[in-house]
Parts: structure tokens; C-alpha cells; sequence
């Protein structure tokens, strides 16, 4: 069956419970929203900076995670002229810790662009928002309807789960994002569509959870397919997650007295510009006798010793293991080309990634 044919089917038998349900959703809202450092209160303008800021940060990451990464954000840049004069080092070294890197960058060079190109003011179409560095179609969706009031319905993960239970959409994903899309947009309200948006966010969140949806609570309960057939934990339907080849590596943590040797990445790619510790390449057919030969060249070094155990992390694409090796450098000795000492006690402060924490911590335990 077709999307068009899959949603006319889906839509005509109950015309008028589908017209209902964007009020139903709404006075839902109205009782139950969550209080977001984000979300603009009853009645207040939301911030479009905000808005934008809180969506890249949501990306893959969950709203606990980064509700004090927003607060500590705002506090330092309260709004996109000021993000968009910070460097990017600094940028990165506030995002750390809340993965996915390449969203710092974008976060940031978007920031220029509204600054340089736009005044300060972002562009209030989904066309406009479009065109910034780092903001796509969902995004865009998010940023217009939530900050501007435009009539679109974006999709997140928490709108997917609602709408595939809804109308029990039998299609795996990812090929039923189309199609949920179109049925998603059956629930926009003729006015407050932002309202609409979250409400269907805010459902997903508490009401209508992967696990144990508390159904009964729902304001939908009555026409969602997927309850009245009592299969609604079995939506939505997944192809099966494909897992990446385990790469294996080593890391090489040098302490010159309370000092650390740390490098910065290639802007470029898996962790672009983030600080890291010396370390090899990581391959699927890495050894250690391979993964050793990779280390810095340096004088002065004592002998290395491996750390029992191994550092493991998994990345999006595949799961990384490293073996982590230590060594102690004489006091006056120079950091390879390329390379620099840090203090130890400031590490906190620079854009080191996760796994290179996990890396430090087991180096130094």
C-alpha cells in the first residue's frame, strides 16, 4: 500500500474523531506540560535562540542530560550574537561530555551565520532555517512552529512512537517515516501549532513511553488502534539494528609530574577538534604490537607499563576497545610537535570527549 493510499485509509473512517484530537491534545497540554528551562510559560513569546539551542542539544540525548549543558550555555551566551563571537575551542570545551561533537561545531558555526548574515535574528521559515549550518529537516520543523508559530508538525522520536501507536503504522522504520510524517501532521491544531508540537513531545515523554505506556491516562486512549488491539509495546515496528565492527586500539596517557600530554584532534571527523590523549589508529584488525609502535617519540620517557583491562566505548557506527598505556616524563621535557602539557586539575575544563575521560580516569585509578 502506498503512504497516500496507507494515510487515506487510515484517515477517512473517523473524521471526526481525527478533527477532535489536536483540541484533545491541547487541553492535555494545558494541564499536564512540563516545566522546561526552554519552553517559553502560557502566554510568554518563545525565544527562537532557545529553542534552536535546546533542539541541537536534544539530538540523540535525553532532556535530563541536557537540561544543566543549557542552563551553563544561556548563563555564559544568552543569545546567538553572543555564541556566534565565542571561538569554537570554547564552544567545545562547554559541550564536552554531551557527545555527538560534530553538533558543537554546527551549534557554532550556525551561530556565526545568524550573527554575520542574518543580524542576530534567525530566519522565520523552515526554507531559511534550512539553510544554517547544522539545522535539518526536522530541526527546522521544530524551530519553526515552536519559536515562530509556523503550521508544520516536526517529528522527533517521542511524536514517531505516538503516531505509529495511533494509527498502528505496520511499516518498519525507517521506511515509515514518510507516512508518519503524514499522519503526524493530521494532529496540528489550526492555531498554536508549536503547542501541538510539544504536546505530542510532551505525550510521548510521559504518557505514551516505550515500555508500560499508561494508557489510561492518555487523552487519545479511545481511537488509538494500536490499544484497542491491546499490541501497542510492539509499536513502532523496527528493522533490526544492524551493530558496527569492533575496532581496537591503544591510548597513551604521559604525566610530566602533575602535568598531562594532550593533543587536539583534526577538525575534521569522529570527535573533530576535541581534545584527546596520544593514541593509535582504530582499526578492526588492530594488535597490540601494532597499536604500540604508534606511540609518541619522546626522551626522557620511562619504560610503558599496560594498565590491566581495557577502555570501552561505543560510538554510533561500531564499539571501540582500547588498551591504555602509562608512562612518566622528566620534568623539563618538551611535548612532542603537535602536542601539549595541561595541568591535571584543569582537565575539566577542556573539551575532552567521553571516552577519552573513561581513558584518563583508568590511566591515573
Amino acid at each position: 500500500m502506498s503512504h497516500k493510499s496507507a494515510l487515506k485509509a487510515k484517515s477517512e473512517p473517523g473524521q471526526a474523531e481525527i478533527s477532535s484530537r489536536p483540541i484533545a491534545l491541547l487541553a492535555w497540554y494545558d494541564r499536564h506540560r512540563r516545566r522546561l528551562p526552554w519552553r517559553a510559560m502560557p502566554g510568554e513569546a518563545s525565544d527562537p535562540y532557545r529553542v534552536w539551542l535546546s533542539e541541537i542539544m536534544l539530538q540523540q540525548t535525553t532532556v535530563k542530560a541536557v537540561g544543566p549543558y543549557f542552563e551553563k550555555f544561556v548563563a555564559r551566551w544568552p543569545d546567538v550574537t553572543a555564541l556566534g563571537r565565542a571561538s569554537q575551542d570554547d564552544v567545545l570545551r562547554m559541550w564536552a561530555g554531551l557527545g555527538y561533537y560534530s553538533r558543537a561545531r554546527n551549534l557554532h558555526a550556525c551561530a556565526v551565520a545568524v550573527t554575520r548574515e542574518h543580524g542576530g535574528v534567525f530566519p522565520d521559515t523552515e526554507e531559511g532555517l534550512r539553510a544554517l549550518p547544522g539545522i535539518g529537516p526536522y530541526t527546522a520543523a521544530a524551530i519553526a512552529a515552536i519559536a515562530f508559530d509556523r503550521h508544520t508538525m516536526p517529528v522527533d522520536g517521542n511524536i514517531e512512537r505516538v503516531v505509529s501507536r495511533l494509527f498502528a503504522v505496520e511499516e518498519e522504520l525507517p521506511q515509515a517515516k514518510p507516512l508518519i510524517q503524514q499522519l503526524a501532521a493530521t494532529l496540528l491544531a489550526n492555531s498554536r501549532a508549536g503547542d501541538s508540537a510539544q504536546a505530542l513531545m510532551d505525550l510521548g515523554s510521559s504518557i505514551c513511553t516505550p515500555k508500560k505506556p499508561a494508557c489510561s491516562l492518555c487523552p487519545l486512549n479511545e481511537d488509538c488502534t494500536a490499544r484497542v488491539k491491546g499490541i501497542q509495546e510492539s509499536f513502532p515496528r523496527k528493522a533490526p539494528k544492524k551493530s558496527g565492527t569492533l575496532r581496537r586500539g591503544a591510548a597513551f596517557v604521559v604525566t610530566r609530574g602533575d602535568e598531562l600530554l594532550v593533543r587536539s584532534r583534526p577538525e575534521k571527523g569522529l570527535l573533530g577538534g576535541m581534545t584527546e590523549v596520544p593514541g593509535s589508529d582504530w582499526t578492526a584488525g588492530q594488535d597490540d604490537a601494532a597499536a604500540k609502535q604508534q606511540a609518541p617519540a619522546m626522551k626522557g620517557l620511562s619504560r610503558w607499563q599496560r594498565k590491566v583491562g581495557v577502555v570501552t566505548h561505543v560510538f554510533t557506527h561500531f564499539p571501540l576497545e582500547l588498551v591504555v598505556y602509562t608512562a612518566k616524563a622528566e620534568a623539563r621535557t618538551r611535548a612532542p610537535v603537535g602536542m601539549r602539557w595541561v595541568p591535571i586539575a584543569t582537565l575539566a575544563g577542556e573539551a575532552l570527549p567521553n571516552v577519552m575521560r573513561k581513558v584518563i580516569a583508568h590511566a591515573l585509578d
